[in-house]
């Protein structure tokens, strides 16, 4: 139940934003895409800033963690087949 309050609450404060910029719900197709984009990278942004703070290497992190969550299993991936 308490993911739906939260998904009801980020769904209210995206509706205000689209109020503020001027943008009617539901977005046109581009801008719902990009929305989503800022989304998945929005979720990748406390596991980074984690590892930046643990002196972690950015760039193993994002290729072990992040890549795989913002872009899906990409084609050729040995778990495809």
């Amino acid at each position: 139940m308490k993911a739906y309050l939260f998904s009801l609450a980020a769904g209210l404060l995206v509706g205000v934003v689209y109020s503020l910029l001027g943008v009617r719900s539901p977005a046109p197709p581009m801008i719902a895409l990009v929305g989503l984009l800022g989304i998945l990278l929005g979720e990748q942004i406390i596991p980074l800033a984690g590892s930046m703070l643990a002196k972690n290497h950015l760039a193993e992190v994002v290729i072990s963690e992040c890549r795989e969550h913002v872009l899906g299993r990409l084609p050729g991936h040995k778990d495809n087949a």
